[in-house]
């Protein structure tokens, strides 16, 4: 009998007599267990660097990154285990084995397994990766994967009834939830840190993100569905500027009703707020794709309808897309900038800032050489926790304010006040926005402010946003939805005056077709029920 063959032997008979033969439900707990400690070294280690000095809020944070790993792990195991439970072992083995791999690799070359890491990977060719391997890293794989793999091969798993599989499982669920919704303040730090902490979660880490990786790689490639032809309906010099926000709240604009003064320029200048306007999601991507769609997205998971800068951007409308945030849909436009590239041609203490974006914005619609530009800009806005990092130091009008991403640690007032600064700073980005709009003689102009979703400041223990939105406060639903319109603007929809606009209630769903109408253009898809123009003028007859 060979050495290897006796090694078997004598650790099987050791599992036997200590009784090793676990049910399913056990092993599932214990792997999951296992695999939260031995491969999340990186994880732990920058977790402590960064929340040092371990206070108990900061233990709390570290203790539920563990249960996060664990509990993806137990899930994910549990319905493996539903389908047959003969596939947990093959599946645990092939987890400790890839593992191992990507553990060298976070610790070695101090990696992050995000979704562009993973396009590296599926991009190295076979000489590439012969590169990296050596001494350390065969030693490395044997260790935390071979021996792993071998050790999980021998042991003997008991199956359980579907009935108490499924009974785990939930019980698992609730106690996880449980945990994560009761130390809610953790997520402040862990939103903070998510893309980072989220390629050093193993295995999750490099099967999500080359599972994204891949769904993008396809969706680029696939032919987005062309919506119908359009045409004009009416002549003349339109500019239309749509400024989604981020993570503003209705609730803290001094226009719908709030005790303090949040929007002083935007009342000067004369601009309707639609009352009542709901999110779609109480997330960028997901609220994005809504309010750039012809149809409700919120029941689709895969949408491939062209969004609507590319459409207009086809039916002739010369389109710019300018941007210091992400999550927005595949665009064909004319022209797509982010902040870094507008960057090199501003000046001044405000190009760090959403400002940046209005820089030379007067002469990049002139260029366009086109008597329709539609324009969006894209804010960074008031994205939580570092609420006091999205203003400039002129803008801190309410103090003091919370300097601290562990919005917990702070005082209810000092958040409000930080928050409230970036409503403020709005303000004024959407004032010097009107101001380019008002620089632009005999044309017909409009600007439109969106935001993405709201924001939870404390409430119900909650911070930030993107709570499931059967489950969200309405703080996360209710958005601001402000529109201003010059007066030849106003005088070709026939509105003489912004009543009839205001009183009506509208969502993000209206965007794509109030800004067909905008430029009165029309289609087989044009909706008039949700244009707000439309709606406010005939109201006004």
């Amino acid at each position: 009998m060979s050495l290897r063959d006796q090694i078997a032997e004598r650790l099987t008979a050791l599992y036997r007599r200590t009784g090793f033969n676990p049910s399913a439900t056990k092993f599932i707990l214990i792997f999951a267990a296992l695999n939260g400690v031995l491969y999340h070294l990186p994880l732990y280690s920058f977790a402590v660097k960064d929340l040092a000095p371990l206070t108990l809020p900061s233990t709390l944070t570290l203790l539920t990154l563990f249960v996060l790993v664990m509990l993806l792990t137990v899930l994910v195991m549990f319905l493996f285990a539903l389908v047959s439970q003969r596939l947990l072992k093959p599946l645990a083995m092939l987890i400790v084995f890839s593992n191992a791999f990507a553990l060298y690799f976070i610790q070695a070359y101090q990696v992050v397994l995000d979704k562009a890491m993973m396009g590296n990977v599926f991009n190295t060719n076979t000489s590439e990766a012969g590169s990296y391997l050596s001494y350390s890293f065969l030693w490395h794989v044997l260790l935390f994967g071979v021996l792993p793999a071998w050790l999980i091969s021998r042991v003997t798993i008991r199956h359980v009834s579907r009935l108490r599989t499924i009974a785990a499982l939930l019980l698992s669920f609730i106690v996880g939830i449980g945990w994560l919704y009761g130390n809610a303040q953790s997520w402040l730090w862990i939103d903070k840190h998510g893309r980072k902490l989220g390629g050093m979660i193993l295995p999750w880490s490099y099967v999500i993100n080359a599972t994204r990786y891949q769904a993008e790689k396809a969706m680029q490639s696939r032919e987005l569905e062309l919506l119908p032809s359009a045409h004009f309906t009416a002549q003349g010099k339109t500019i239309v500027v749509l400024v989604i926000g981020e993570s503003a709240r209705a609730a803290n604009f001094s226009l719908y009703g709030y005790a303090r003064d949040t929007n002083p320029l935007l009342r000067q200048a004369g601009v309707t707020a639609l009352r009542d306007a709901r999110a779609c999601s109480t997330y960028t991507t997901a609220s994005l794709q809504c309010m750039l769609s012809h149809v409700d997205t919120g029941n689709t998971l895969f949408h491939s309808h062209e969004a609507l800068p590319s459409y207009l951007q086809r039916s002739g409308i010369a389109t710019i897309w300018l941007t210091r945030n992400w999550g927005e849909p595949p665009l064909k436009v004319n022209t797509y900038l982010r902040d870094t590239d507008i960057r090199s041609t501003c000046s001044g203490p405000h190009c760090d800032y959403d400002e940046v974006l209005l820089t030379g914005l007067q002469q990049r619609i002139a260029s366009m050489n086109s008597d329709k530009v539609f324009v969006v800009l894209h804010q960074s806005g008031s994205h939580g926790p570092d609420y006091y990092n999205h203003y400039p130091a002129d803008g801190e009008k309410f103090s003091p304010v919370c300097r601290s991403v562990q919005l917990q640690d702070c005082t209810p007032d000092t958040v409000t006040n930080a928050y409230d600064n970036t409503i403020l700073y709005t303000d004024r980005f959407l004032s010097e926005t009107i101001s380019v709009l008002r620089a632009i003689p005999n044309t017909q102009t409009m600007m439109m402010y969106i935001s993405d979703h709201g924001e939870s400041l404390g409430e119900y223990g909650l911070y930030l946003h993107g709570t499931p939105y059967s489950l969200a406060p309405d703080v996360q639903k209710d958005i601001p939805y402000i529109v201003w319109m010059s007066d030849a603007f106003k005088q070709h929809k026939t509105l003489a005056a912004d009543a009839a606009l205001a009183q009506a209630k509208h969502a993000q769903q209206t965007v794509f077709h109030s800004i067909m109408g905008a430029f009165d253009l029309r289609s087989d898809i044009y909706d008039p029920e949700l244009d707000i123009f439309k709606d406010a003028a005939n109201k006004k007859r």
